[in-house]
């Protein structure tokens, strides 16, 4: 049996299945954010749950989620097709700010105070009418306004509008280009790489009646 297999002895096999899948959310997060739980049941009754099945008769215990094992996708995905919507928006480009601002965890905190699926920070939350930071649909929401008005504010130009996303508006006019920042640089090109990537993905293709008109991408 492999080393990470968690051996739970039952006497009841219901109480024995509760039990395991309490002790692997508590002592085993970073299995569940990454990894599909497999599990099998003994001839006894034992349950054996593991992340590298190391014998036939392992089925599948928990499908792996898209995002983050913190959120439903069901949550996200809603919650991104109406933002989008609300805000003339591509559902695939508040994914890809999502991903690259906080990997999808709905309670990333970053050293400089932004919270959230969209990193927002206390004064941006403030001014996009967001009260609960750690609420799904109001944290997209918040982010997805503040994305849609610094789009209009560099008259479409995505790259300009995540620059000053990342970087804060001051820098994107000081210098009237993207910043000559590492981190910011950076951080363009990743979410412009994972926008084209989910441009394809059949949930933004349902979403796509939600997508605004094209915008310059220079910049």
């Amino acid at each position: 049996m492999n080393t990470t297999t968690n051996r739970l002895m039952t006497t009841s096999l219901w109480l024995g299945a509760c039990a395991a899948a309490a002790v692997v959310a508590l002592s085993a997060p970073s299995v569940l954010a990454d990894e599909t739980i497999y599990r099998y049941i003994g001839a006894d009754g034992t349950l054996y749950l593991t992340d590298v099945p190391a014998e036939t008769g392992f089925g599948a215990a928990r499908p792996r989620s898209r995002y983050h094992v913190a959120v439903s996708d069901q949550e996200i995905e809603n919650a991104v097709a109406r933002s989008a919507r609300d805000n003339r928006l591509s559902p695939a480009l508040l994914l890809a700010v999502m991903k690259a601002e906080s990997g999808f965890n709905p309670m990333a905190i970053s050293k400089a105070g932004a919270v959230g699926l969209m990193q927002l920070i206390p004064e941006t939350a403030i001014r996009h009418g967001v009260q609960n930071l750690y609420n799904t649909s109001e944290n997209v929401a918040g982010g997805a306004r503040h994305l849609r008005y610094l789009l209009d504010r560099f008259h479409g130009n995505v790259r300009l509008a995540l620059a000053a996303y990342n970087a804060g508006e001051r820098h994107v006019d000081r210098y009237r280009q993207i910043p000559p920042f590492k981190e910011t640089r950076t951080y363009v090109k990743k979410v412009m790489g994972y926008y084209r990537d989910y441009r394809t993905t059949s949930f933004v293709d349902v979403a796509t009646s939600f997508e605004d008109a094209p915008v310059r991408q220079e910049g």
